[in-house]
């Protein structure tokens, strides 16, 4: 294959990627539709049938891509629980469609199973949280595996909020500070 070839062919990946990234986070596996995404990248079918292998694979690639931006974008420390929320809290108003996906990944009957780079992360990131346990750095009330999940929720807290909640929300800052704060709590 020729080098230009190449980054065609990266290209039309990349804009089928993008494409398909819109169309899952607005209307999931289901509702999504192979024709849009093409259109809207400027493509065709067949292409994405050649790079992903179909729809499903096709989330998969893109659920997969947004896991590994997460990982990357917001590093665990557990000498800093509260700024790994609000720095989670901050990824999630920055790029809302990180949570649409994943409550699409969730929703959907018979969707994909765990991303492989997310078990790996969650995994190491328990194990973290254990040697801190076990180190005295953070409190043993709750399992590892529970305390990470009770920190990611809490800062996916204002991304779940339902329209019958009561007054405006606060602005970014004040909800990354809440959420510091809660996480804070939880582990003192």
């Amino acid at each position: 294959m020729l080098p230009g070839m190449v980054r065609d062919a990266d290209a039309t990946r990349q804009r089928l990627l993008d494409a398909a990234l819109a169309e899952f986070a607005e209307h999931g596996i289901a509702g999504a539709r192979v024709d849009r995404i093409a259109a809207q990248a400027e493509s065709n079918k067949a292409q994405i049938y050649h790079y992903f292998g179909g729809k499903a694979q096709l989330f998969d690639a893109v659920y997969g891509s947004i896991v590994r931006r997460v990982v990357e974008a917001t590093p665990i420390t557990t000498d800093d629980l509260p700024g790994y929320a609000a720095g989670l809290a901050r990824l999630y108003d920055v790029h809302p469609e990180v949570m649409r996906l994943a409550v699409w990944h969730r929703l959907e009957p018979g969707g994909p199973g765990a991303d492989p780079i997310g078990a790996e992360a969650t995994s190491r990131n328990v194990a973290q949280i254990a040697r801190a346990q076990a180190a005295g750095a953070l409190p043993a009330h709750f399992p590892p595996a529970v305390l990470l999940g009770l920190v990611q929720h809490i800062a996916a807290t204002w991304t779940e909020v339902n329209p019958e909640f009561p007054g405006a929300l606060p602005d970014a800052e004040q909800r990354y500070a809440y959420v510091a704060d809660a996480v804070r709590k939880l582990i003192t």
